[in-house]
């Protein structure tokens, strides 16, 4: 009879952190000789989890289950813990599980606790939806938690957008004359950043681009309509940014619109501060799609160069049959129509599979994109590409 395999201590140290210490006299079992003892970083790791989840759950497995009663003390000292012993996506899962699902919201509230939390588009969702609650103290630091979290995506997003739209309309070769209201300096610096020269702690430019005269009009009008219900979270705040980066972009006439079962239209904040423009939204409430839409086509000059963004889940609260025929209507006058289900980067949420394939065939194709693909999305659907296929292409790289 053969012998048994020699155990992974490591691989049970592992199973030991996630279960808990109530698990230490099982699992030290299969370690004979070798011992369970955890090394000194994982001693200090399990103290940041039991912080938090070594609460006995009322079945009594003995299994960690998130339980924060009293415990704020504790968990001021868990969130800065946390950041220091795990990697920033682990941080993220961790601190939203407490948040969604185990008290945490309400210790939002405080300004010192929510200077220790790690900035996320889901801790923006969840600011967004308490943004009513809120007390005045608390009220700065949010903004500035926000603020920190939309810097983030602009540097992520921003830069490819332009780059996307301006190739999309030709308009990346800039006006050779040269006129300095027409300078276009974000582009002009980035193109110049290696010749920083740190002995006179400026830039000497190789060369100046201009914008040209043509790139001055709105050539396209581009509309985001958002579904703001709770379940679109993530997409209202990546939606909302990028409604502001194209609204900074001359080329386009951008409208930015949120709706539950009203509609606001934030397209003068897009031009301000997007940290106003998200604190605009109310996540929440029922859905009238039909509504929206309907508000939206007042702003459709020229439909063969409008490009309209719908971003829900398609969960109807309105009149379904009239919202079908606006967007017949809108696809037949040569506006170009993509309904995003989700831009985010968790995956496409659950949605009305009818609704979908109803509107999949007037040509409106309904995927989910990552916030990363979105470049290219824009690029194909301002150049003329078939958004059917740019959809397919689009939503297979997102997976």
């Amino acid at each position: 009879m053969s012998a048994n395999p020699p155990v992974d201590v490591e691989q049970v140290r592992r199973w030991r952190l996630i279960l808990g210490r109530d698990a230490q006299e099982c699992l030290g079992g299969y370690c004979s000789g070798a011992g369970l003892g955890l090394t000194e970083e994982q001693l200090m790791m399990d103290a940041a989890l039991g912080a938090i989840y070594d609460e006995t759950d009322e079945s009594g497995s003995g299994r960690r289950s998130a339980g924060l009663e009293g415990s704020a003390p504790r968990l001021a000292k868990w969130l800065g813990d946390i950041r220091t012993y795990f990697k920033e996506d682990v941080v993220t899962v961790i601190q939203q599980d407490a948040i969604e699902r185990k008290g945490l919201k309400q210790l939002l509230f405080e300004p010192e606790m929510l200077k220790n939390v790690q900035p996320n588009v889901q801790l923006v969702g969840t600011l967004m939806s308490l943004k009513g609650q809120i007390p005045e103290r608390t009220k700065e630091t949010a903004r500035m938690v926000v603020r920190s979290v939309v810097e983030q995506i602009k540097l992520l997003l921003e830069q490819k957008i332009r780059q996307a739209v301006m190739g999309a309309l030709n308009r990346n070769d800039h006006s050779p004359i040269p006129n300095v209201s027409s300078i276009d300096w974000k582009w002009t610096i980035g193109r110049n950043l290696k010749n920083y020269q740190p002995d006179l702690g400026t830039i000497i430019p190789e060369r100046v681009w201009f914008y040209s005269r043509a790139q001055k009009q709105n050539s396209w009008t581009v509309i985001v309509d958002m579904d703001q219900s709770g379940s679109m979270a993530d997409s209202v705040v990546y939606g909302a940014i990028t409604g502001s980066i194209l609204a900074s972009l001359p080329a386009l006439n951008t409208r930015v619109v949120a709706f539950d079962t009203e509609v606001v239209d934030l397209t003068e904040k897009c031009g301000t501060d997007p940290v106003d423009m998200l604190f605009g939204v109310q996540l929440g409430g029922g859905t009238d799609i039909n509504k929206s839409v309907g508000y939206c086509e007042q702003f459709i000059t020229d439909p063969s160069r409008t490009l309209f963004f719908l971003i829900t889940d398609l969960y109807e609260g309105g009149n379904e049959a009239q919202l079908v025929r606006r967007l017949e209507e809108m696809v037949s006058s040569g506006v170009r129509v993509i309904c995003l289900l989700a831009l985010s980067d968790s995956g496409v949420p659950s949605f009305d599979e009818g609704l979908a394939r109803k509107l999949a065939r007037l040509g409106i194709p309904c995927f989910g994109c990552t916030p990363q693909k979105l470049p290219e999305l824009l690029d194909g659907a301002l150049r003329g590409n078939d958004l059917q296929a740019l959809a397919t292409r689009v939503a297979a790289k997102s997976e």
